[in-house]
């Protein structure tokens, strides 16, 4: 059983999870790659994760088996279970109560790729639409209050699989970097990368990492699950478009994403904006970040904007004819 524990001096939570370290390579180098036909999250290799949540399939297929599109399952090291209580027991002066939520994985394609890029835009419909659905299920449960959507992608970015997938992190408690976390502005046109109906994608004024880049709904939405189903399809599309633009800038680099949204049992919030964080890892987060909370970019944000925006579609398809050619 997981549990988590406020720090009494920062007031910021943290989950102690020790079953996480029987994840393979928890506290070693990556290996290899795992290959099409042994990695879990095949299509074939059903019976080697937990039982699915929730799935897109052709028609006539059976759960758990062949024949699925997009996935979700428990994942098999959990740093939260559904099972417990919070209840905030105090031990004198710490604070700190069973590990309860839900920890699941979204596999994006049955395909062993390594990009949303490379699935059919379909499957990244439905990717989005799914993580709306879960969400909605989340708000059911009275202990919950917020959730987390993020997507690791490279051993760099925490990836310990290739193979595309996302995660879905459900909370009893508010992360202190979300409740903290306000409204931001588009600011001029330098730091805007493409400007599409119905959303921002631009590189923010005090970006913490190089080339991070946020995507941002013009309408005002607190709540990600809030947003017509329309619109999650405008979000799939945007999302892989600027994926797309950062691999060919970047040379194909590990990164992150993650979905920030106002907490499940809230009502919509005029001083928040929910919006996605995609960052590229390609500079380490060393001793000044960690000790000072203040980052190191070392690439203007007005520059990462430039050459993202510029980018001509001559560079994606020139760096994935490479990869291509590279997998063979």
């Amino acid at each position: 059983m997981s549990e988590l524990r406020k720090d009494p001096i920062s007031g910021r939570w943290v989950i102690v999870a020790e079953d996480r370290a029987a994840r393979p390579n928890a506290f070693c180098n990556p290996p290899e790659p795992i290959p099409s036909g042994e990695c879990p999250f095949c299509e074939g290799r059903e019976s080697d994760t937990p039982g699915e949540v929730l799935a897109t399939r052709e028609a006539g297929s059976a759960r758990d088996d062949v024949g699925w599109r997009v996935r979700i399952v428990p994942n098999k090291y959990p740093a939260l279970n559904a099972a417990g209580r919070f209840d905030s027991p105090r031990d004198g002066f710490y604070e700190g109560t069973d590990g309860i939520g839900y920890h699941e994985v979204l596999i994006e394609s049955p395909e062993h790729v390594r990009s949303i890029t490379e699935i059919p835009d379909l499957h990244v419909r439905e990717t989005f639409r799914l993580c709306r659905e879960r969400i909605l299920a989340y708000k059911k449960d009275p202990r919950l209050v917020y959730a987390l959507i993020f997507k690791n992608v490279g051993t760099a970015a925490g990836a310990s699989l290739e193979h595309t997938h996302s995660q879905l992190v459900a909370t009893p408690i508010v992360p202190t970097a979300v409740a903290e976390e306000l409204e931001r502005e588009l600011g001029d046109g330098a730091r805007v990368v493409l400007d599409l109906p119905e959303f921002a994608v631009l590189c923010p004024y005090a970006s913490r990492f190089s080339y991070e880049t946020w995507i941002v709904p013009k309408t005002h939405a607190s709540h990600f699950e809030a947003i017509p189903p329309a619109d999650v399809d405008a979000l799939a599309a945007a999302v892989k478009q600027t994926v797309g633009r950062i691999e060919a800038q970047l040379s194909w680099p590990a990164y992150n994403y993650v979905i920030h949204t106002a907490p499940l049992d809230g009502q919509a919030m005029d001083h928040y904006h929910w919006h996605v964080e995609i960052i590229p890892r390609i500079t380490s987060v060393a001793g000044f970040e960690l000790g000072a909370g203040v980052y190191i970019n070392q690439v203007a944000p007005e520059k990462a904007a430039a050459a993202l925006r510029n980018l001509e579609r001559s560079d994606e398809a020139r760096l994935r004819q490479a990869m291509s050619q590279s997998a063979r």
